[in-house]
């Protein structure tokens, strides 16, 4: 006679998606001496007007929306300065290149920095913004307005161009934005992003990158936005990304932009204000030297 014993043993559980600390150390609940020390921020050079922050990366990867977003959080409410496209396209919403200012308390007041959002880098010859056209606006010569042609360069005698710069009319800081829910990187696209890093790098040009979307790319960080840097998937996407631009981990961050709330919560705010206090310092000490 035969016995047939039941398994009683149950299949290991599967490896859980988190870490079990965080990996980077950040202040959550609690964004007051942040918010003060940007409200009392004053840049070190005496020729630099403000900070400039250029946003640049793949169409629809959140330039617009994170300036959006950057607004609310100094603002203290929802505002819509920037705008941004709410539908996923491969072509650029943004078409001129403009420079966008933030408000303090008080009138004619506004934050000693500001953003420049360009064109969308779309894949292939002829479209989406030129990476000459990012180059030169590093350099200051790209007038508030100039709209881009995605056939054709801005060169010297445009009515578009800056013959002489001033420093405040330079890049001080050069911030990459890139879908975290992305799910390959074009080459076409990198390779034109590794051109406009090393322009950058040539001219001392500080860098940042911003890791959008981090919700839709996880659903542990979904469920609770605290665990972002906790996340195992996340953790490698950032990985990849440094590896693929060369951009060093400690200067890549992950960030959600506000787009389906309508009150603010310190959750999204605690993270916008890290990348943002990281942006302003790296560009000040880059005028500094100008």
């Amino acid at each position: 006679m035969y016995y047939r014993f039941k398994n009683t043993h149950s299949p290991p559980p599967p490896p859980s998606p988190l870490l079990r600390t965080s990996w980077r150390e950040i202040t959550w609940g609690d964004n007051r001496n942040v918010l003060q020390y940007l409200k009392n921020f004053r840049p070190q050079s005496e020729e630099a007007n403000h900070i400039r922050v250029l946003l640049y990366g793949p169409v629809g990867a959140g330039k617009s929306s994170f300036i959006n977003s950057v607004n609310n959080v100094l603002q203290g409410r929802m505002t819509h300065e920037a705008l941004a496209s709410s539908t996923t396209s491969d072509q650029s919403f943004t078409k001129i290149y403009q420079t966008y200012k933030i408000k303090k308390e008080g009138r004619g007041n506004f934050y000693p920095f500001v953003f420049n959002d360009i064109m969308g880098l779309e894949d292939g010859h002829g479209r989406g913004v030129r990476t000459d056209d990012i180059k030169l606006a590093l350099k200051g010569h790209v007038k508030e307005g100039y709209k881009f042609n995605p056939v054709s360069s801005l060169s010297d005698g445009d009515p578009g161009y800056i013959s002489s710069p001033s420093i405040s009319d330079r890049v001080h800081v050069l911030v990459c934005i890139y879908d975290a829910n992305a799910p390959q990187m074009n080459q076409s696209v990198l390779q034109k992003m590794r051109e406009i890093r090393e322009a950058a790098s040539e001219l001392g040009i500080p860098q940042l990158a911003i890791l959008s979307h981090v919700d839709k790319a996880c659903g542990e960080t979904e469920r609770d936005l605290k665990n972002v840097y906790k996340s195992k998937h996340l953790k490698r996407k950032m990985g990849d990304f440094s590896s693929s631009l060369g951009i060093p981990m400690n200067c890549i961050l992950p960030v959600k932009n506000y787009s389906l709330e309508i009150q603010l919560n310190s959750d999204i705010n605690a993270l916008i204000l890290s990348a943002l206090k990281l942006m302003v310092d790296f560009g000040d000490d880059y005028a500094d030297k100008l």
